[in-house]
């Protein structure tokens, strides 16, 4: 029996009062995305705070008219009590440990930006609503790349010194989505084909390896994705080399540009072990350092154990890799180090800060949703590839699994911009998750879904993906009245 879309005039009312929910849209994401870092502490930041009020405001403008899930979902619920355990959390290994407030405030927020994020995007958003989401998204990612590169080389200062800066805190997340158009969409614009561009570019110049990783990764994601079976790996594969030859002949067309990049990375690759007595890489060994102090610091006694050190607590290299550091720094010097912002390696930090209690449950939720989605995109793209709602979670999915990417160089949820791109991404994928799951239950209610009429079917292959929407209703392969809104949410802003 064909279930009539339901609309009170409540909902009607709600519709026509939130007129400028898009406008709240934009004003959530794009701010943030000419975020700065400061050339030093002492610098105002009047600017970065005025940047952070217009997202809060919209946020919580966006939390107030969000239409609601009715049915329960599992894994919302525990992505959810994740992140309660990790931001709200915080604030009872705060009253114990007592960290100085100024940093404890400045660590938390982009953790703060997560959560928001993900609650603004994990709820029933209307298809005109999630295309603006999206359409924010991408062109945040992408001022946020331009604005980056331009702000630091403007900082002055040889390449060596700028080459920090020039990264977007979103990088591999503008990567995610322009993989998903090119490797799963097969789709090919003059303007994704320039961003992507720029972005190798930017890559080569920041001389920055863990970025080809997390590229790499992405990439095989996107291959694993896109390839249900084994003729459509080795057609990806294909894709795969014919876009190696391009991106090679970018580089070394980069390579003839900027012949002093070319040597510093074969310095970075090959010789980086060579500058230090010990034959290892300098910033390896920092990196281990930060961590092992971190680790020896959180299991030194049976409270932080549970609780942490808390968010903004001070933290030093550990002496058991001074040693190793030889000729690159002195005694005195490697013991005058010390910091409090998120540290550089979000795995261990987590547990760092949160303990076993308030650290380790949002990581395993982020990885443990992005695996949950995977599948679930896998299974409807082998059967129904052009089922409404499965090009978004692609795309989501690809701008998470960025997080996990960016974190082999540095912590994802330092800065407040990439908190809140992430937080807004692992929002809408599991919303995307759990449409496609209602969608499921609607098909078994109804028999006659599994013959569907061929008047009703999407012709054509993966090109006929819409750019940043789900697909219309008039191009769904499922019949109209097994699509239809059955009072399972509130009606849409």
């Amino acid at each position: 029996m064909a279930v009539a879309p339901y609309r009170s005039g409540v909902a009607a009312h709600r519709a026509t009062r939130n007129r400028y929910a898009n406008l709240w849209i934009w004003l959530f994401v794009c701010p943030l995305a000419m975020d700065y870092k400061a050339v030093d502490n002492a610098s105002s930041h009047l600017a970065q705070i005025l940047l952070t009020l217009p997202t809060l405001a919209a946020g919580a403008m966006l939390m107030l008219i969000a239409p609601r899930f009715r049915e329960r979902s599992g894994l919302r619920a525990f992505v959810t009590l994740a992140l309660v355990l990790a931001v709200p959390g915080s604030l009872v290994t705060q009253w114990l440990q007592d960290n100085v407030i100024g940093q404890y405030l400045r660590v938390l927020l982009p953790f703060a930006l997560f959560q928001l994020g993900f609650i603004v995007g994990c709820h029933a958003w209307q298809d005109a609503r999630i295309e603006q989401f999206e359409k924010a998204l991408f062109w945040g990612n992408a001022v946020a790349l331009a604005f980056t590169f331009a702000y630091g080389l403007a900082t002055g200062g040889p390449l060596e010194d700028v080459r920090y800066r020039i990264v977007s805190v979103t990088f591999l997340g503008l990567q995610g989505v322009l993989l998903h158009e090119f490797v799963i969409a097969k789709r090919f614009t003059v303007l994704t084909l320039l961003l992507f561009l720029a972005t190798v570019v930017i890559e080569l110049l920041s001389v920055t390896r863990s970025l080809l990783i997390g590229t790499a990764l992405l990439f095989a994601l996107a291959v694993w994705m896109s390839a249900p079976s084994l003729r459509y790996v080795v057609r990806a594969l294909l894709r795969t080399a014919a876009a190696a030859v391009v991106l090679g002949a970018v580089v070394y067309g980069a390579a003839s540009f900027f012949p002093g990049v070319t040597e510093h990375w074969t310095q970075r690759i090959f010789f980086a072990e060579r500058a230090t007595e010990s034959g290892k890489d300098p910033t390896t060994i920092t990196r281990l350092a930060e961590m092992k102090y971190q680790y020896d610091e959180v299991t030194s006694s049976a409270l932080s154990l549970l609780v942490g050190e808390g968010y903004g607590h001070d933290y030093r290299y550990s002496p058991a890799y001074l040693p190793d550091l030889a000729g690159q720094i002195s005694k005195k010097d490697f013991y005058a180090i010390h910091d409090w912002a998120a540290g550089h390696n979000f795995w261990v930090y987590q547990l760092f800060a949160g303990g076993l209690l308030f650290g380790i449950a949002m990581p395993v939720a982020i990885l443990y949703a992005l695996v949950r989605c995977t599948i679930t995109y896998r299974r409807w793209r082998v059967s129904r590839p052009h089922v409404p709602y499965l090009p978004v979670l692609g795309r989501t999915i690809l701008l998470t699994a960025a997080l996990p990417a960016t974190s082999i160089g540095g912590n994802p949820l330092g800065p407040r911009f990439s908190g809140l791109v992430f937080g807004l991404s692992l929002g809408l994928m599991i919303a995307m998750h759990i449409q496609l799951r209602r969608l499921h239950k609607r098909l078994a209610q109804a028999p006659q879904a599994a013959h569907v009429p061929d008047s009703l079917r999407v012709r054509g292959d993966a090109r006929a993906e819409p750019r940043f929407v789900p697909l219309p209703p008039n191009r769904a392969i499922t019949p109209p009245h097994v699509l239809a809104r059955d009072g399972g949410r509130i009606e849409p802003t």
